[in-house]
């Protein structure tokens, strides 16, 4: 039987109204461009730069993206937690404490084919709060997504690039993807490994990059002048979209990966 490859777009954190709006006037251009079968993004401080509320979650959903995956920030806001318990396409991380509103993972049908995929989204501990393990939390996932389809794709929400790397290396050969997610800043370390799982230790943020990671400048260079806390404002100046473009075979090993940055500097 013939292979069949999978095209996944994955989307960087989108960071309040600016990166939804540079985003919506760009999608298609990305859409042309790579004709995904699946499209996530990350959009933890879709709402006001920190935060996910349903108004926003429906604006990303309702551009086409299947699948929203979250971080430390996605239930910062108390209104969102009502709509996380009933969502099954936004996903906040796996390994919060039993009985937190939403859920870590899911099961997505794959438009056109016959196929599914298993979306995980895990936090990191290493600079973060103090919650369960992830490594832990991933397996427990992958026991039961795997026996229902071989395509997972990670995001792993952490601050540390040791702790991202090393759950790389630790979930290689198990899922096909996995993307950090958090520190804003794209890198340039996307490869595959030999037991053929695509990686990017972070993918980068989708918003204004005349800024301190999606923030006013003013405001985050005082912060760290004077040791006090002072407001965070979304930026809007500078707009680029981040982001991902993976293939994925039928058996869930990753054929392909392709960093975006959109447009260029």
């Amino acid at each position: 039987m013939e292979e069949k490859n999978i095209k996944i777009l994955y989307i960087g954190d989108v960071i309040g109204e600016p990166g939804f709006n540079f985003l919506k006037e760009n999608f298609q251009i990305l859409k042309d461009k790579y004709q995904p079968d699946f499209i996530i993004a990350n959009a933890e401080n879709i709402t006001d730069g920190q935060g996910t509320l349903e108004r926003d979650a429906q604006k990303l959903l309702g551009l086409g993206i299947d699948v929203l995956t979250g971080g430390n920030h996605s239930l910062d806001k108390i209104q969102s937690h009502k709509f996380f318990q009933a969502s099954e396409n936004t996903l906040r991380p796996l390994n919060y404490p039993k009985g937190v509103y939403g859920r870590g993972f899911g099961i997505y049908e794959i438009k056109g084919t016959n196929l599914s995929i298993g979306i995980i989204n895990l936090i990191g501990r290493v600079y973060m709060k103090p919650l369960e393990c992830p490594f832990r939390a991933f397996d427990y996932a992958y026991d039961i997504i795997s026996k229902k389809t071989p395509l997972i794709f990670v995001d792993f929400h952490a601050e540390a690039t040791a702790e991202k790397v090393a759950f790389y290396h630790y979930a290689s050969g198990k899922c096909g993807v996995i993307v950090g997610t958090h520190t804003h800043i794209q890198t340039a370390d996307e490869r595959i490994s030999e037991k053929g799982t695509a990686y990017i230790t972070d993918v980068g943020m989708t918003g204004a990059y005349d800024s301190v990671i999606g923030a006013k400048k003013e405001g985050s260079i005082h912060k760290f002048i004077y040791g006090t806390p002072h407001r965070n404002e979304v930026a809007v100046n500078d707009l680029h979209i981040c982001g991902i473009f993976c293939i994925l075979n039928d058996k869930g090993t990753a054929k392909g990966i392709e960093r975006i940055f959109y447009p260029p500097f």
